[in-house]
């Protein structure tokens, strides 16, 4: 198959935009990295998806939209159709030239043991607003058939590494508002799970106390001590002890025990407990990475970077550093994932969620 144009969309579990990518790939190798953009959230709109994540909590039906579900639905639908609109104009490209797109949605409810992922914006509208076929829904099929619905961007950081010559073992740590991490080694099945909380509960913690949206560059961290004998309580969550496949809702660290830490403190203990769940991930792979490549917001708070390179002790990277880009490799990754899809490939694996065999994914809406 010849590579086709495609657009990915993201936006993650810290719901703080919309990430925009485009990339040239057959779904198997990527021939080309295209331009990447982003469309940040307003502060009511992030009001809104706060409202609708508590509103999630309840759900029994992955389809049921109540109260402000409803509302969240229809402004992220409109949020991505905003971005792509922006991205295409900014870029000079026609929508005909565009072979798809991949669109993950908002994630509101993560609960795979339940067989219950819920992911939020309307593919069939963006389809019939810009006359492309768009792949969208990529976590259901493995839910229903019993695996954890994520990580689900492992064969894509496969196809980066082999682009890149890397060749393994090589590990990429994406760290948005959940972790996880990713083991390659050669062209073997990735093994992949998540390592725990991320920029989540930080994040919440900043917003809660100065109502900004993080830690920025990590100041506060960087100005505070960790409390490690909270670091080391939070680590014993039977969430760390428990053998991969194994992945988390965003709420389920949504609690740290840091309300009697100043803010700085507090902001230095949950970025070292970050640091420390990457490390304790270590235990489940199959061999020592030699070197660990960060991606997410992680990669660009430089306090997480320096408590990851004392905790992990090998070479510790940015996406950046590579080449790639930090930033957009989830959306850039939900691309290729579209095409994966179209062709009918797998996009997850008994050694990255846990479902039985590899299975693909994702639903095709047609304009």
């Amino acid at each position: 198959m010849r590579a086709m144009t495609v657009i990915g969309l993201m936006s993650g579990t810290s719901f703080d935009g919309v990430d925009m990518a485009l990339i040239e790939t057959d779904g198997e190798t990527v021939a080309r990295i295209g331009p990447s953009s982003y469309r940040t959230y307003a502060e009511a709109e992030r009001m809104v998806l706060r409202a609708a994540l508590a509103e999630a909590v309840s759900l029994t039906d992955r389809n049921a939209r109540p109260g402000a579900l409803a509302e969240a639905e229809a402004l992220v639908t409109r949020a991505h159709a905003e971005a792509v609109d922006t991205f295409l104009k900014a870029h000079g490209l026609a929508a005909g030239r565009i072979g798809a797109i991949g669109f993950h949605g908002q994630t509101v409810l993560h609960r795979p043991r339940e067989r219950l992922t819920v992911q939020i914006g309307g593919g069939a509208a963006l389809a019939r607003r810009f006359g492309i076929p768009v792949v969208y829904d990529f976590r259901a099929a493995d839910v229903a058939a019993g695996g954890e619905g994520a990580p689900l961007l492992p064969v894509y950081h496969r196809a980066l590494a082999l682009r890149s010559g890397l060749r393994g073992p090589v590990a990429v740590v994406n760290l948005g508002g959940v972790g996880n991490i990713t083991y390659l080694d050669g062209d073997s099945d990735p093994v992949a799970f998540d390592t725990g909380p991320a920029n989540a509960p930080i994040d919440d913690l900043v917003f809660k106390r100065t109502a900004e949206r993080c830690d920025l560059d990590g100041r506060l961290a960087a100005a505070g001590t960790v409390n490690e004998s909270l670091a080391a309580a939070v680590l014993k969550h039977p969430f760390f002890a428990r053998r991969p496949p194994k992945s988390l809702d965003r709420a389920e660290f949504a609690s740290l025990p840091l309300n009697d830490l100043s803010l700085e403190d507090a902001a230095a203990t949950a970025t070292a407990i970050v640091a420390a769940s990457v490390a304790r991930a270590l235990d489940f792979l199959p061999k020592r990475p030699a070197i660990f490549i960060i991606a997410g917001g992680g990669a660009s708070n430089p306090t997480m970077l320096k408590m990851l390179r004392t905790r992990l002790g090998g070479e510790v990277r940015t996406a950046n550093e590579l080449g790639w880009s930090a930033d957009a490799l989830e959306a850039q990754g939900f691309a290729y994932m579209a095409v994966r899809s179209l062709r009918g490939l797998p996009i997850t694996f008994p050694t990255t969620t846990g479902v039985q065999s590899p299975l693909t994914g994702g639903v095709l809406a047609r304009p």
